[in-house]
């Protein structure tokens, strides 16, 4: 008699509910975790011997004594309420947890100068990848996914699929960096057909297309704008193929310019998003339309840019500029 194989472990099947649901790998990452500290945290008791007062406990403990940001206790609640209801089918309710409090922060945002010296540090990719986040508005990880079937140059479109919240949009091609993708797309041509030759495993696929054309992942369409200058292995499947630019290495790139600039600001990649926006506004952009192209939900969302916009606090003159003329700076 066949022996049957053991169940699957709470952890595994955590994953498994996160990837029939098309959870990104880092928020597939972070549930685990998150259950795992969890479980940790209550002497490895099994969440099935647990409910609600023992989530309750967990998560004010996250607040008060470890001074976590809200985001991060967010985060912690939702792995927590997607373990309950998504792997062990027992929705939580009854909550009652201390919240951290989340400060209510405005976005870091360069100026037009500030972004053209950014810009003037970098070269090569790195600076092609800041043109098209500023000049599109895109997250980092938007931009790093972008597929070669993704750039419309005819409209100077860029399509994101799957952004935050898994909607697609359409946003902004800047005509600049239009200019600087048809040779890097030759280059990156060039390292295609030297994966084909070698029989690389295709790039990965969207799990739906990927059973629909099993064969799309060798197709130039689908390879990443962006591809990683080296092979790595793919955390779910274990095949060793060519992924996307990493994420952090963009980061860093960014960061270091803008510190050779001299500039002072916590500048990130993400600030030129923050930029781009304040500087569509700032043009007289309306405001729906710079909401779609970043693909806010909320238009309340988009209303952060309208405090800083570059008239001083709250888009007003200072009244020491009108009574002592702005070139005196008050001597």
């Amino acid at each position: 008699m066949t022996p049957t194989a053991p169940p699957p472990k709470l952890l595994d099947r955590l994953r498994h509910a996160c990837r029939v649901r098309h959870y990104s790998i880092r928020t597939e990452d972070a549930y685990h975790d998150w259950a795992k500290r969890f479980i940790l945290f209550h002497n490895k008791r099994h969440p099935n011997e647990m409910a609600e007062p023992e989530v309750n406990t967990f998560l004010t403990h996250l607040a008060v004594e470890g001074h976590v940001a809200a985001s991060t206790q967010n985060q912690a609640l939702s792995a927590l309420l997607f373990l309950y209801q998504h792997v062990l089918n027992r929705p939580l309710d009854r909550l009652c947890v201390v919240r951290a409090v989340r400060p209510k922060r405005l976005p870091v945002v360069l100026s037009r100068a500030e972004v053209q010296r950014v810009l003037s540090h970098l070269t090569g990719t790195p600076r092609l990848i800041a043109l098209v986040l500023y000049g599109g508005g895109l997250r980092v990880t938007e931009c790093l996914s972008l597929r070669v079937h993704d750039v419309d140059f005819d409209r100077h479109e860029l399509l994101v699929r799957h952004g935050k919240g898994g909607k697609d949009r359409r946003t902004v091609l800047p005509r600049t960096a239009a200019a600087l993708l048809l040779p890097h797309l030759e280059r990156v041509k060039l390292l295609f057909q030297h994966d084909r030759t070698e029989n690389t495993p295709g790039v990965h696929l969207p799990d739906a297309i990927g059973r629909k054309y099993p064969t799309a992942g060798t197709q130039w369409g689908w390879q990443w704008v962006f591809p990683s200058a080296v092979l790595s292995v793919d955390p779910r499947s274990g095949i060793r193929r060519r992924h996307h630019a990493h994420p952090s290495a963009v980061n860093r790139s960014i960061v270091a310019a803008a510190k050779a600039a001299g500039i002072t600001k916590h500048a990130t990649a993400h600030t030129l998003r923050h930029a781009f926006a304040t500087h569509l506004l700032e043009d007289g952009q309306d405001i729906r339309t710079v909401q779609a192209l970043l693909g806010h939900t909320s238009v309340e969302t988009t209303m952060i840019y309208t405090h800083v916009l570059n008239k001083g606090g709250m888009g007003v003159r200072s009244p020491a500029d009108r009574l002592l003329g702005e070139d005196e700076g008050g001597a």
